[in-house]
């Protein structure tokens, strides 16, 4: 039989990639949670106009709480998970929930209120240096800081001295309520990174949000000037911040880092401050300026920075079955809004 002709050669594909679906799916998933988060900070803003921010976050994590609760419910009908497994699932997300749930509250209060005074596009990058800091923290328990965190430090300060800080070298209370908000963040991941790995991530999630509710209800009776006053003015940023940044957005994420390699999940899910800044600029109409728009561009290199470490981690296994609400997960928190 004589050889195929040269230019058969040129057609067979050599060496082509192969693109997972299961992969893409993932990353897809990621990206949509972050784009949820990142709109977010609009509704909170106008949230902002009209709530305390105690009653506000009280509202929509409790919302967002038990739609989770709702997908559990359906999850464990389709997976027939005994009752007993059930109970004692939900048993042991109560206490390390409830734990999480404070610090939680803490932060989207401190970042509710921040809304208040600053705009939605420094929201975003500020509360974004959350990535940053989780790290820089996790060396006080012994982690190594790799120079990734270190140069991602070196490119969010000047970063963040050119959005926050004045020419008068001053901050404004939006900013430092902002900054306040992003140590929460970093120091409730910690918590959850802690208790995560044995805990049913649904379930996990569930009783931090519902915790947070509670506790940002309780301080809100005493704390806002008009405990749930404007409820009605702000049906939509509740529904959109309750039902879709918390509880459809994060429900996305968990199935989306079944599927996601953990390197690129945290790249994605960093892109929740650009569609902040995205958001605010369409929806707001906000403008940064040129110094913000540089400092927002060194904060986004330096939040990618702090996350390249992760792509030189091996691979892990494949991820659990994502129909399966006790799956044990440690996904990242949404700070999100």
């Amino acid at each position: 039989m004589p050889p195929p002709p040269a230019w058969h050669d040129a057609l067979v594909p050599v060496n082509q990639p192969h693109v997972d679906p299961r992969r893409l799916r993932g990353n897809l998933l990621l990206l949509l949670a972050a784009a949820l988060w990142g709109f977010a900070f609009v509704a909170q803003k106008h949230g902002a106009e009209h709530m305390g921010p105690f009653s506000f976050s009280s509202v929509r994590f409790a919302m967002g709480g038990l739609l989770l609760v709702g997908v559990i419910v359906v999850l464990d009908r389709v997976r027939h998970r005994p009752a007993a497994k059930r109970r004692a699932a939900t048993r042991a997300v109560l206490v390390p929930g409830g734990i999480c749930g404070l610090f939680l509250a803490a932060a989207v209060v401190a970042q509710q209120a921040a809304l208040s005074y600053t705009s939605v596009g420094n929201a975003a990058f500020i509360t974004g240096l959350y990535m940053v800091l989780v790290p820089v923290l996790g060396a006080f328990r012994g982690t190594r800081i790799s120079l990734f965190t270190v140069l991602g430090v070196v490119l969010c300060v000047p970063g963040l001295y050119l959005i926050a800080v004045t020419e008068g070298f001053t901050i404004g209370r939006g900013d430092a309520l902002l900054l306040a908000a992003a140590l929460l963040f970093a120091i409730q991941i910690l918590i959850v990174d802690h208790y995560a790995p044995r805990l049913s991530a649904l379930r996990f999630s569930s009783a931090q949000f519902l915790s947070c509710a509670v506790c940002a209800g309780v301080a809100g009776l005493f704390l806002d000037a008009h405990p749930y006053g404007g409820m009605r003015e702000s049906v939509i940023p509740l529904l959109y911040g309750g039902f879709i940044s918390v509880g459809i957005a994060y429900t996305l994420q968990v199935f989306g880092q079944r599927d996601a390699l953990a390197a690129h999940a945290a790249l994605i899910m960093s892109m929740e401050t650009v569609f902040g800044a995205l958001g605010g600029a369409l929806l707001l109409h906000e403008n940064m300026g040129l110094r913000g728009y540089s400092g927002a561009a060194l904060m986004i290199l330096g939040i990618v920075a702090s996350q390249l470490d992760s792509l030189r981690k091996p691979a892990p296994a494949d991820p659990a079955d994502p129909a399966d609400p006790a799956a044990s997960a440690a996904p990242a928190a949404p700070t999100g809004p």
